[in-house]
């Protein structure tokens, strides 16, 4: 008896065995993420979520501002806690952009619609501080561990064109590191490179190889900190490794590489790309690369996955249209090569007003899988200097989402977008009407933003958990109604999804034998159910208009 129950106990722990193995061979492969369809959150992070109000106001900046251009107490905790709440995860993002952090100029300008602070975080004073106002170190170092928890990547913002502004509190910058003139014509190449952007913005000397020594007032200001021996210490060694002239952009390339070192940041969106000699830019790849690599190195632990170090620029006014190049008129600049793994698509809310969706989707993914191969670009509705967003007056939210987040190539949701956050603010004038502080409270007292958002959440959701979706190669499988197939295959791993928009409420069918085989369950996304194959389409019964089909 004793023999036999041992058998039986034998046979079932072998089959128990045996079904465990069958699952694990048959279980839905974990995608993988992909920056060429990554899904970006962009903020101003001062007009995120103020999560800690004893850093609101510091070096005195407390005069009375413009409208909407002072500091609005946004900060590094506020983001830490919206991504612990889960916010980013339910509106599927992947990836976090934030406005620079670094150490803004103490005293405010007024550039014709008022005292301006730098609540932006454009007009710098310290690459090696971060500004009290956005946080610490330790904060820092807190939303890079937490974001990657959640599996979210953060990309800092980086600026190498120009300092911030003259004033009373913030002297201009010896003459052998910036020019205070001319002011850019934009009429070519060299009227756009060599000169200030606007007036009272001093430009950094990007094509200077001459050595220069530290500007005074940043000695007086690490001496006055107690670290002025180690941040020499540093840049002894940077120049030393590197072999650099200590000429004013490589200073500059030593602290924001920094914080990829220091704190294991995961890419940079580059301010001002068009401004500054296009070879700044491949220098810069490097060292971020060789920073990335010594992070890696120095913390095997903390690594998430096999993607390199992300470099996004914003080359004003630069659209897909252009493939690899930028025209200035008297000659074309390709950013792409040996710099930056993506562009800003300036282009995309032109045609999102201008084309229909086939004609959109298809005109995108013929060029990410031709002349931007190997590339991508970073599309967006509505941004923080665009003064002609999609949807200004904030009607159409639902398209604004399918627009964007159903588009191949990379998506930028401006913070807010989800909430329809208005961008027509009385008395505002200028960009300040773009950058009002988010919305919270509508996420609560109004419904219709709460069906606003859930779409968002769906359709981001989708695009984040499909590397398809943004990467993928694109077909149209019907017209009326409009449905398409996004399909991606990298390195073993392939994703093919179904989509449907417009398609009316209650039943549908859904042609899908292009994609999925006769008889396989799939799962409607949006409507959380289960559906089969049947004679190559499924019947979706829904209270939506949408379909996102996956397989199970």
């Amino acid at each position: 008896m004793k023999r036999f129950l041992c058998i039986l106990g034998l046979s079932i722990f072998m089959m128990n065995c045996q079904e465990k193995k069958v699952e694990t061979l048959t279980a839905k492969p974990e995608a993988p993420f992909v920056w060429e369809g990554a899904n970006v959150y962009f903020m101003l992070t001062d007009r995120f979520k103020n999560g800690d109000t004893s850093n609101d106001v510091n070096f005195d900046r407390d005069n009375i501002t413009g409208f909407l251009r002072g500091f609005e107490g946004g900060d590094l905790k506020g983001v830490i806690q919206k991504i612990e709440d889960g916010y980013f995860t339910d509106l599927g993002i992947n990836a976090i952009w934030m406005t620079p952090i670094v150490e803004q100029i103490h005293g405010s300008t007024n550039e014709g619609t008022g005292r301006t602070y730098g609540f932006h975080g454009y007009w710098t004073k310290d690459w090696s501080a971060l500004d009290p106002n956005f946080g610490t170190k330790e904060d820092l170092h807190q939303l890079v561990k937490v974001a990657h928890e959640h599996g979210i990547r953060i990309l800092l913002d980086a600026v190498i064109n120009h300092t911030g502004p003259v004033t009373e509190k913030d002297p201009v910058w010896p003459d052998t590191w910036v020019r205070t003139n001319p002011q850019c014509s934009y009429k070519d190449y060299e009227s756009t490179v060599e000169c200030t952007l606007v007036a009272n913005l001093p430009d950094i000397r990007t094509e200077s190889n001459d050595d220069v020594e530290l500007p005074p007032q940043l000695v007086e200001k690490w001496k006055a900190e107690g670290r002025y021996e180690e941040e020499v210490a540093e840049l002894d060694a940077f120049f030393e490794r590197t072999g650099h002239p200590r000429a004013p952009r490589f200073y500059i390339m030593k602290w924001l590489t920094d914080y990829i070192t220091e704190f294991g940041i995961d890419g940079y969106r580059v301010d001002t790309v068009k401004h500054t000699e296009p070879y700044v830019w491949q220098e810069f790849k490097k060292e971020c690369d060789y920073a990335f690599a010594e992070w890696r190195n120095n913390h095997p632990e903390k690594v998430l996955d096999d993607n390199e170090f992300y470099l996004i620029g914003e080359v004003y006014n630069y659209g897909i249209s252009g493939g690899k190049y930028f025209d200035f008129g008297d000659q074309k600049v390709n950013y792409f090569d040996e710099a930056f793994n993506s562009l800003i698509n300036f282009e995309a809310k032109w045609n999102a007003k201008q084309m229909d969706y086939e004609s959109m989707f298809k005109k995108y993914s013929d060029s990410l899988n031709s002349a931007l191969k190997g590339y991508s670009v970073l599309n967006y509705m509505s941004s923080h200097d665009d003064g002609q967003p999609f949807d200004p007056k904030r009607e159409k939210p639902f398209e604004t989402a399918n627009r964007l987040l159903l588009c191949p190539g990379g998506s930028q949701v401006y913070y807010g977008d989800e909430l329809a956050r208005p961008l027509v603010i009385a008395g505002a004038t200028g960009d300040a009407t773009l950058r009002s502080f988010m919305n919270w409270e509508d996420v609560q007292s109004n419904s219709k933003t709460s069906a606003v958002l859930a779409h968002w959440q769906k359709l981001g959701q989708f695009r984040r958990n499909h590397p398809a979706v943004g990467a993928g190669t694109h077909q149209m499988l019907s017209k009326e109604p409009y449905v398409f197939s996004r399909t991606y295959s990298k390195n073993g791993f392939t994703d093919e999804v179904v989509i449907g928009i417009y398609l009316g409420k209650g039943s549908k069918e859904v042609n899908v034998s292009n994609i999925f085989a006769e008889g396989e369950i799939l799962y409607d996304f949006y409507s959380n159910q289960e559906v089969t194959v049947v004679s190559g389409k499924v019947t979706v019964d829904s209270n939506f208009d949408t379909v996102l089909l996956e397989r199970q």
